[in-house]
């Protein structure tokens, strides 16, 4: 309410209780008479007081009576002369002429408020005009919605019986399809029959026929060759007599034919003899005949050579004979071996025959589980359609019921708006009406003492009032809880806004440039587009959620954190604060750059991202580029850059709040000079160390230390940490990383190598605040598959950080490599009979650093690289459970995969996870994996169908944050 307030000289001041004004007395001569009568009228409403004043004299004044109520009647209560009792102190009071030129004036203003009040008058006037062509607008905006909406509902049901159609048209095809590849395949089993004994019966016929020629050809040559060789035993040996016997029979020949001549020559030698009688002659027949017996032995020796090779022929012929018999017994094993091929053969047939039924039975088998499945896929397409035009119907009726609330709530305000005008043309009038009354010369104006409306109407009547707003507006109403709740799960979340300087220099937020106002409402108010498809709907309200956090992550990105809670910024030496994001900053092939310089410009993007620290390579001198071949351990002149650009590159981690992890390796150490006998085991440099440094036990460097407390290194000697120059110059070295170059934490190589009662010692006298340990060890393995126990594996890691104290985490490889098998539907890996997870994470989860990938396993060298198609359910699952996670530089900046990471950093940053969160499995099978970590997250890995309202021990609001379908869906509380 308001109206413009009178001045004060034609007024008098207004009270907030009754007030009684004195009387005062003038001179008769120079004043005139006012009848002063006091009545005031009573109004119809319940519960006003009527005052009556009693008989007064005072300066003619005018009082406003309001009323307490929010009733829109006019103020009609006046003061009246002549109607109404009497009073009997009536007195005459005087006005001398500077009371009445002040009058006069003070009546002037008043004319000229009127005029300006009739202005006024005219502007609400003009103002209703536009409310209700406002109104006019609003109800057909209305009205067209509503159309929109019906005429939607109405495609959204001609969809769904299309689709409903066609649903059933395609099964009636797949039925038909169905009924025809059963034809098909009993025919096709037929065939396959027929072909089978067909193919049976060719193969066993040929092959037959190829054993039996095989067998006759055997046979055949066999015989040949037996022929062969008594045909030439048989020539020889017939030739051999026939020549000795011809042989002999000459020789026998020539002797009778020599002796017969020997004969007639003795015959005649004799005849000669006798008749000659000389002594010469006899002496030659003696030497004939001794010649004739040295012929006749000759032909005795011939003849015995010749029986020699008849018995050797005879021999030779024994063994062909032989010879014939071992090829009879050759042909009878084959003969043999014919008939057991026919027999394998007649079981490989039946074999074979069994193999074909039961292929055409397991035929008959997939085609009823097909068939099943494919009823069951029709089934659940049919109940997804159904439950999409339930959907509809449901959105369309929540849309009609938003209409008609607006419409409601439009109409209420407008009659709030006409409510609020109808009472301000009322008290226009009432205050014109009272404006132009006059006083006049025989009457005065009574004094009237009115109650107004709680000391209100001074503001109302003011010029800075929310006349105008309310006129605009309406009415205030309170907002609706669902309202409400909406509002919060869209908007922003802005930092606290500071209106007082000291507020703001004492404030924990440092907010700069945001992005504009037309920029932020153009995103957050960005409706549907009409009059598009439903797919194009969907696709259109992905866009506006991709805006909308993209605009949310660039508002987080501008508002910088600059004071922590002591929560997060409590460090426990070794461990951190709990809450770290390892950032893995190089790979293997990183020292051909100049590393430094490009890590320090990624420091700003890395903290922007959610990043708290960052292990940096290997920083000394080093026999291989890489770093791990360590030798002047106080040379930080690397291949990755100097010593200069390394400070600059930790000194621009620590301006953007980032941990610098350096690498030290503290296992083995390359020498720099051979010994007399030619082995490299004189260090250099400002630890210039001698044999008594190395291990006795490593068998290539000839060590004159103690033995080995961990495994040997064979690439470079092994460091003998019981020595107590080796410990003490190694924790001055720490030392001096840790305050002269600015390294925070460490990553510790292999350290297997020695005992973790070292570690713990290295740790207590450099104070990290964080420390991770390699300890890499190889995981179970049954029949070429990864075991589902793995306890024994991760029993090692968590007995090396119990040698520790405690003061160190290590890396958990047991779930990396549990990982690698579970993301390929095998979840069930993910959770151990305790129920707890599988991996360091299940037993220590504190100190289990989680990792994918690192320079080892990926990068150049894949040893173990993580699969290239679970990246995405890889990280979240390390980056949404409790544990430390790392991120690999290869994955963040090189795979294409940088928002899907940055928007799980975000999930674990809301969801307040840390190293130490509550973790509870729900679900962990062939189809998925269910847990909630904390008690504002929940994550799902794999097809599962499965949200949070499915689960009955879960209570509360959540509304999802990320969905990636079957990969993985996270949810947070509201």
């Amino acid at each position: 309410m308001g109206t413009s307030t009178l001045p004060d000289a034609l007024f008098g001041s207004v009270q907030q209780h009754t007030i009684i004004s004195s009387r005062r007395h003038h001179d008769p001569i120079r004043s005139f008479a006012v009848k002063s009568h006091s009545t005031i009228y009573r109004r119809r409403s319940i519960g006003k007081r009527v005052l009556f004043a009693d008989a007064c004299l005072c300066k003619p004044r005018h009082v406003v009576f309001s009323s307490m109520d929010d009733s829109t009647e006019a103020l009609t209560d006046f003061l009246d002369d002549g109607d109404g009792d009497s009073l009997e102190g009536s007195k005459v009071v005087g006005i001398d002429d500077n009371e009445l030129l002040a009058t006069r004036k003070s009546l002037s203003d008043v004319q000229a408020r009127n005029e300006t009040i009739e202005k006024e008058r005219y502007q609400l006037l003009e103002k209703l005009v536009q409310s209700e062509a406002k109104q006019k607008e609003y109800l057909s905006t209305i009205m067209h919605d509503k159309d929109l909406a019906k005429s939607e509902l109405e495609a959204a049901k001609a969809l769904f019986n299309r689709t409903l159609d066609e649903s059933l048209e395609e099964k009636f095809n797949l039925e038909s399809k169905l009924v025809l590849a059963k034809q098909d395949a009993v025919e096709l089993a037929v065939q396959v029959e027929k072909l089978a004994g067909i193919a049976f019966q060719q193969a066993t016929t040929h092959i037959l026929e190829d054993a039996q020629l095989r067998v006759s050809a055997a046979e055949a040559s066999a015989a040949e060759a037996a022929f062969q060789i008594e045909e030439q035993i048989r020539t020889a040996s017939e030739g051999a007599i026939t020549r000795v016997l011809q042989q002999s029979k000459d020789a026998i020949e020539k002797a009778l034919a020599v002796a017969e001549s020997a004969g007639d020559h003795t015959t005649n030698a004799m005849a000669a003899f006798l008749d000659n009688m000389g002594l010469d002659e006899i002496v030659s027949v003696q030497s004939q005949n001794i010649k004739l017996s040295n012929t006749v032995n000759d032909l005795e020796s011939q003849l015995l050579v010749y029986r020699n090779e008849i018995d050797r022929l005879k021999l030779e012929l024994k063994q062909a004979h032989k010879e014939a018999k071992v090829y009879e017994l050759r042909a009878n094993d084959v003969e043999k071996l014919l008939l057991e091929f026919q027999v394998s053969s007649r079981k490989a047939a039946l074999q074979q025959e069994e193999e074909i039924k039961s292929s055409l039975e397991k035929m008959r088998k997939d085609a009823s589980e097909r068939k099943k499945a494919a009823s069951k896929a029709f089934k659940l397409e049919l109940e997804r359609v159904k439950t999409a035009i339930e959907a509809a119907k449901e959105t369309a009726r929540s849309q009609d019921e938003a209409y008609m609330r607006r419409c409601e709530a439009l109409q209420r305000s407008l009659r709030a708006a006409e409510a609020a005008s109808k009472t301000w043309r009322q008290r226009a009038e009432m205050a014109e009406d009272l404006l132009l009354r006059k006083s006049s010369s025989e009457e005065g104006d009574e004094e009237a003492i009115y109650r107004v409306n709680g000391g209100r109407i001074d503001f109302l009547m003011d010029d800075d009032s929310l006349k105008w707003k309310l006129l605009t507006d309406g009415p205030r109403r309170s907002t609706p809880e669902w309202m409400a709740r909406r509002i919060r799960s869209i908007r922003p979340r802005f930092p606290p806004r500071k209106t007082h300087v000291s507020e703001v220099m004492t404030s924990g937020f440092k907010t700069l440039d945001l992005p504009k106002p037309d920029e932020v409402w153009s995103i957050a108010q960005e409706k549907l587009k009409e009059g598009d498809a439903l797919v194009e709907h969907v696709t259109e309200k992905e866009v506006i959620e991709k805006k909308r956090k993209a605009l949310e992550r660039a508002l987080q990105r501008k508002t910088v954190k600059w004071q922590r809670t002591p929560e997060e910024t409590k460090l426990e030496s070794g461990t951190g604060t709990g809450r770290e994001i390892v950032f893995q900053g190089f790979n293997w092939e990183s020292w051909r750059r100049q590393w430094y310089l490009e890590l320090a410009n990624k420091a700003a993007d890395l903290s922007r991202c959610g990043i708290t620290s960052v292990w940096f390579p290997p920083p000394t001198e080093s026999v291989a580029p890489q770093g791990y071949m360590p030798s002047d351990l106080y040379n930080l002149n690397s291949a990755y850059g100097s010593l200069e650009e390394l400070k600059s590159c930790i000194e621009e981690m620590h301006n953007q709040d980032l941990l610098a992890l350096g690498d030290v390796v503290l296992n083995h150490r390359c020498a720099h000079k051979q010994s007399p006998n030619g082995v490299w085991n004189i260090f250099g440099g400002k630890l210039a160390w001698g044999p008594e440094a190395i291990v006795c036990d490593d068998p290539n460097f000839q060590g004159r230390g103690n033995p080995s407390s961990g495994d040997i290194f064979h690439a470079a000697p092994n460091i003998d940490h019981s020595q107590e120059f080796v410990r003490q110059d190694i924790k001055e070295w720490l030392n001096w990383l840790r305050n002269d170059v600015g390294f925070d934490g460490w990553r510790l190589d292999f350290v297997r190598g020695f005992s973790g009662a070292y570690v713990k010692e290295y740790i207590e006298a450099s104070n990290p605040a964080f420390s991770i340990g390699e300890y890499w060890d190889s995981l179970a393995y049954e029949g070429g598959n990864l075991s589902y126990n793995q306890d024994a594996h991760r029993q090692r890691i968590v007995n090396w950080i119990n040698a520790t104290g405690g003061s160190s985490s290590a890396f958990d490889v047991t779930t990396k490599g549990i990982l690698h098998s579970a993301l390929h539907n095998q979840y069930w890996r993910l959770i151990d009979p305790q129920g707890k997870p599988t991996g360091v994470m299940g037993w220590w989860p504190s100190r289990a650093v989680t990792f994918l990938e690192n320079h080892d396993t990926g990068s150049t060298q894949g040893h173990w690289p993580f699969p290239r198609d679970k990246l995405t359910q890889g990280y979240a699952y390390i980056l949404t459970h409790p544990g430390t996670p790392v991120i690999f530089y290869d994955h963040f900046y090189e795979f294409g995969i940088r928002d899907v990471i940055n928007e799980l950093i975000e999930a674990r940053r809301r969801a307040g996870i840390h190293c130490r969160s509550p973790l509870k499995i729900y679900h962990a099978n062939g189809d998925g994996y269910v847990a909630q970590i904390g008690d504002t997250l929940v994550m799902k890995l794999g097809h599962l169908d499965w949200n949070p309202s499915k689960e009955v021990h879960l209570d509360g609001t959540w509304q999802k944050f990320v969905d990636k379908g079957p990969e993985y869906q996270i949810w947070l509380r509201q």
